[in-house]
């Protein structure tokens, strides 16, 4: 049996001049990868924003951010499945919108906090944000001639109310109340403009069209990840630009190299695999509840744990400038402790899910990733009686062990899926979907 999906031939017929349709053969674009570029400063701004004010509210202010920059990347992933990035209009549309995505990540660090002697970062960090959805509306539109009135509705509606709320955040410190009250009503005016974006989503109806390329559409959020783990490696680089080589900021330097390095082989040894596999294989509708699902919505949580790692580094005394902490052994602060290790435990988790969404033959290889990240968290109080030092070499040790025992229990499903992977791609067509018709291609 095999599901029904469109051509790129038939696609073609439905876009307008000046597009090109992304086919089963489509790589990622030199274009998506500068867009992508600009998301290494967009997550040093976040975590620089989560240890601003060395407090939770610090870190819900970098989430709230950080879950509206996934929003808007994500449309532009969804896109560019669809229309060539490379190609003729979209591509001069992304080269346009990454300055603008550059200048909001430019006012992330005083959206909530403007200093004063500058333009009103609030106030700008929303037009601009704007902006950039505007330039997709827009591509969006043109590249999807026939959509009716529910549909272009359900594109500008999310926008206006989300805009209108964070307009309103913005003009909290003016009000005359007071600041608690202030900092309570923004956090919570963005939380329900972050809510209304990603509940649309949620609650529209899948179209009945396929993702065009499942190997692009994995191959965008593979990158996105290293993205992310590359911005772990530049604070660290970052950190210990100003500070003697201690054997503390060396010793700190090497664990946090090694955690980020872990937590890359747990997401690239299976996981890739089983996210392209699950997609191609998948019949249309379904491709996309599980691209949304999979990707879109569980790939949020694995960047934020990363972002929260880098804060945990970011608290680390060997690497933010305390050349005696090696010696008089200091522990972590709390935030730093939790953003340490429930950072990591939060991608395990959310990494956990991801796969399970995906594939029901790899469901039984989840349960080292959420035996890990049930066991950093059960750990939390006592890092609190350890050294800094002390707390990320276990932080390290557990994740090599969790990716040396995903290898060696996951190695038959692997060697599987990179079959399956290679014949569909010898062939151009799906296998086995008549065994598997919830998309695994797995029985």
């Amino acid at each position: 049996m095999s599901w029904p999906r469109l051509t790129a031939g038939a696609l073609v017929e439905r876009l307008r001049r000046g597009l090109r349709p992304v086919t089963e053969k489509t790589n990622v674009t030199t274009a998506e990868l500068f867009f992508d570029v600009v998301f290494v400063f967009a997550f040093i701004q976040v975590t620089t924003l989560m240890t601003a004010e060395h407090n939770a509210l610090g870190v819900a202010h970098g989430l709230l951010v950080l879950t509206l920059l996934w929003w808007s990347w994500s449309l532009f992933a969804w896109l560019g499945n669809r229309v060539r990035a490379n190609y003729g209009l979209s591509r001069l549309v992304i080269l346009t919108a990454t300055p603008v995505l550059f200048l909001l990540a430019v006012t992330i660090r005083e959206v909530f906090d403007d200093l004063p002697g500058g333009v009103d970062s609030g106030l700008l960090f929303v037009t601009l944000f704007v902006l950039v959805r505007v330039f997709y509306l827009a591509l969006r539109l043109y590249a999807t001639p026939g959509l009716r009135v529910r549909d272009v509705s359900a594109l500008t509606i999310p926008l206006s109310v989300a805009t209108g709320l964070l307009l309103t955040a913005v003009l909290l410190p003016t009000s005359g109340l007071p600041a608690e009250r202030v900092r309570l009503g923004q956090v919570l005016l963005w939380g329900v403009a972050v809510a209304v974006d990603y509940g649309f989503g949620m609650a529209l109806p899948i179209p009945a069209r396929a993702i065009f390329s499942a190997r692009h559409w994995a191959e965008r959020h593979n990158l996105i990840i290293i993205v992310a783990l590359g911005e772990v490696l530049v604070a660290i680089g970052i950190a210990g630009t100003d500070l003697p080589n201690t054997p503390g900021l060396l010793i700190a330097s090497a664990f946090a190299v090694l955690v980020a390095g872990a937590l890359e082989w747990i997401y690239f040894d299976l996981s890739t695999l089983t996210g392209e596999h699950a997609i191609r294989g998948a019949q249309p509708v379904r491709r996309v509840a599980l691209a949304r699902d999979g990707y879109t919505y569980l790939h949020l949580p694995m960047i934020a744990g990363i972002m929260l790692l880098s804060v945990g580094l970011k608290h680390t005394p060997s690497l933010i400038g305390d050349i005696n902490a090696y010696h008089r052994g200091d522990p972590l602060d709390t935030l730093g402790r939790y953003a340490l290790y429930g950072g990591v435990a939060l991608f395990l988790a959310a990494h956990a899910a991801f796969q399970w969404r995906l594939s029901r033959r790899a469901r039984a290889l989840v349960w080292p990733r959420l035996a890990t990240a049930v066991a950093l968290l059960s750990l939390l109080p006592v890092t609190a009686r350890i050294s800094a030092l002390q707390a990320l070499g276990w932080l390290a040790v557990a994740c090599l062990v969790t990716a040396v025992v995903e290898v060696v229990v996951s190695r038959p499903l692997r060697r599987q899926l990179r079959q399956a992977l290679s014949a569909e791609a010898e062939t151009g067509s799906p296998e086995n979907r008549e065994a598997d018709p919830g998309g695994t291609g797995f029985s």
